[in-house]
């Protein structure tokens, strides 16, 4: 890895000769990239880029289908050619691209591959096995991995942490409800927790299973979760209550059983209507399905039957392989394409603009989803990330529309702004109590709650984030409302105080300081907030320290896990227009760092316009759950590019090319 510390030695500069030249090519590059972006829009106006994330999800499909019987043998072969090909170097998998070898993939896609046939004896078995045991072995993996080898006998249901479906039970105004962790855990836990009443167990062969996987054999006193050495401690005070519910599962005292799964199926199956699956997310969509199949309902029943269908549709066969991606991301893309292209000179009454509006404008939220509970004023009027959930609009996909929405002159223009105005009002209604937004909920922060056994994959609370509330603040600017606003004045504040002592901001949701940095300055600078402001040139000082020697920026998510590493990792071309944005954003229009950063988009851009990016950049939940976005390259590139040009041109779009 490229040395991309402070210290470094300073690449050489442009010289101001060669700037003009560079203006000339960035026109080039603009237009190659909006034509290639105009390429891969659907005939009914959206776009909609692959979402690849880790191996778990082709393991974890194999496991599905073995366990209701319905797998494929072809289609397991191919899922095991995707899983081989992932494997690192040392014999396990990683869980972003390039990343060290995780536990819990790595456990999953070795069961994987022994269920669709492979044997111990495999040299690709053999070096993950050697790998596994020296991590630890299958008990260090997470509590849903755990759970799922349950179901195939590879462990002992009395030594996971318990999810009981009595947590549906909780009211609403008690200190622990399901309304008190984040939308996706619910999505994700509730299913689960009918999973986890009625403990399915299918046999499989000896030789299918993970045995050989536990340090020291498979004994089950070495399953269950190690208490904290601290006697005080929260991680204990949830461990007692844990072994109290097992006691209570031992000893069949469980008088509220009957209703809590009644009351979680009636949740789950409110929760399929308007929504391409439960949540539309893969985790719970696969706990949804197996959750079904333990109440009884059989494989040709119409719920099933949808269910499999929404899941399914998440599947990409190509030659040899076959993969799921997590989810569908047509809203979010679609969005930032729209903005991409209006900021790069397509007119704002462009039939292809407006067609992308009206598809945006129908994917409105106008029913009360969960989000309602804990903001009982707020009235419907967001957006989605996927094809469909109607329960589950989210703030940053909301203004992300309406910043997109501000570049299109729709024909029915009441139609448009009455839309977006039901947004703005949403959005603001989500404010959280200390100035900013989070995704899904409104004060969903208990932080107590990350203690909770099962909540070992580090999302179980949506917690406001900067990212969410710099993009909200360029929206909110874009459509007249100012830093003398009291919401925005408490939504500055916020931001000022969770910067870094190194000027840079936390990336919830893309990874990571650089995401995060670039749109809290983007955000800052819509506001008209003074460009001298000392913690605005810090945010840029740090943008600038972290560049590579290639003029290029990058950062891995192993910024996630080492703080230390942020702003760390080779060259992208979606992380090196996110730096350079947030460069001209802090009105660093004419240094040699964005310059250089142009550079490197423009030399590594393709002939058709495109850029290739063999990296992770997006995040679904920090050290746990990464994705690529793979449109990301495309119109993030593009907008830096533009943005670069106006600079250039004193802010005219009219020197844009426009022949797209």
């Amino acid at each position: 890895m490229e040395d991309n510390s402070p210290s470094r030695p300073a690449a050489p500069q442009l010289r101001f000769g060669k700037i003009d030249d560079l203006v000339s090519r960035v026109a080039v590059g603009i237009d190659a990239a909006r034509k290639y972006l105009f390429s891969h829009q659907y005939e009914q106006g959206y776009w909609s880029g692959e979402l690849v994330a880790d191996t778990t999800l082709e393991s974890d499909y194999i496991l599905l289908h073995t366990l209701l019987g319905t797998g494929n043998k072809e289609r397991f072969h191919k899922c095991a050619n995707y899983i081989l090909r992932h494997q690192n170097e040392d014999g396990g998998w990683p869980i972003y691209i390039k990343g060290p070898s995780n536990i819990s993939a790595s456990v999953k896609a070795y069961f994987g591959l022994k269920l669709a046939g492979y044997k111990a004896d495999h040299p690709a078995l053999v070096r993950a096995r050697k790998k596994i045991l020296e991590m630890g072995g299958a008990t260090e993996v997470n509590t849903f991995t755990k759970i799922y080898l349950c179901f195939l006998g590879q462990y002992d249901y009395d030594a996971v942490p318990a999810v009981p479906p009595e947590i549906v039970l909780f009211p609403n105004w008690f200190w622990f409800n399901i309304y008190e962790i984040s939308s996706w855990s619910r999505a994700i836990l509730v299913p689960l927790s009918i999973c986890y009443a009625k403990k399915p167990l299918k046999k499989i062969p000896d030789e299918m299973g993970v045995a050989e996987l536990f340090v020291g054999g498979r004994d089950k006193s070495r399953m269950h979760l190690r208490w904290s050495n601290q006697l005080l401690s929260w991680r204990n005070f949830f461990l007692v209550l844990d072994r109290m519910v097992h006691w209570f599962e031992r000893v069949h005292i469980r008088p509220l059983r009957w209703l809590a799964l009644l009351r979680a199926e009636r949740w789950m199956l409110e929760r399929f209507e308007m929504s391409d699956g439960l949540g539309a997310i893969y985790p719970s969509m696969m706990n949804a399905i197996i959750a079904l199949r333990c109440l009884g309902y059989s494989l040709d029943d119409p719920q099933v039957i949808r269910a499999m269908d929404e899941f399914e549709k998440l599947g990409i066969e190509e030659g040899d392989t076959f993969r799921m991606q997590p989810c569908m991301s047509p809203v979010w893309d679609t969005a930032y394409a729209l903005f991409a292209l209006a900021e790069a000179g397509v007119p704002a009454n462009d039939k292809r603009m407006i067609k992308c509006a009206d598809w945006l404008l129908q994917k409105q939220v106008r029913n009360a989803g969960d989000w309602k509970v804990k903001n009982t004023r707020g009235q419907p009027g967001g957006w989605y990330f996927e094809f469909n959930n109607e329960f589950y609009p989210d703030v940053d996909d909301s203004a992300m529309v309406c910043l997109a929405l501000s570049r299109v002159e729709h024909p029915n223009g009441r139609y448009q702004r009455e839309s977006v105005q039901r947004a703005i009002d949403w959005i603001f209604s989500m404010q959280c109590k200390n100035g900013g937004w989070a995704s899904f909920d409104k004060d969903n922060d208990r932080m107590v709650f990350q203690h909770i056994p099962f909540a070992d994959h580090n999302a179980m609370l949506d917690p406001p984030t900067v990212d969410i509330t710099g993009r909200i603040l360029e929206m909110l600017a874009t459509y007249g409302y100012d830093k003398n606003d009291k919401r925005v004045k408490r939504a500055i504040n916020f931001i000022r105080k969770e910067q870094e002592p190194d000027g840079s901001w936390f990336g919830r949701w893309g990874v990571n300081y650089i995401y995060g940095t670039m749109l809290v300055l983007r955000g800052l600078e819509a506001m008209g907030v003074d460009h001298h402001e000392p913690y605005v040139q810090q945010g840029a000082e740090w943008l600038r320290m972290v560049q590579n020697p290639d003029g290029g920026w990058g950062e891995t998510a192993d910024s996630y896990h080492h703080p230390s590493q942020r702003g760390v990792g080779p060259s992208t071309p979606s992380q090196t227009a996110w730096a350079i944005m947030g460069l001209l954003a802090a009105n660093d229009t004419r240094s040699d760092s964005v310059a250089r950063g142009i550079a490197y988009l423009l030399r590594t851009q393709k002939k058709d316009g495109s850029w290739d990016e063999p990296a992770t950049t997006g995040t679904g939940f920090p050290r746990v759950f990464y994705l690529v976005y793979t449109l990301y390259r495309e119109y993030f590139p593009l907008i830096a590019l533009t943005n670069y040009a106006k600079v250039m041109a004193g802010g005219e779009t009219s020197t844009l090319n426009r022949s797209a």
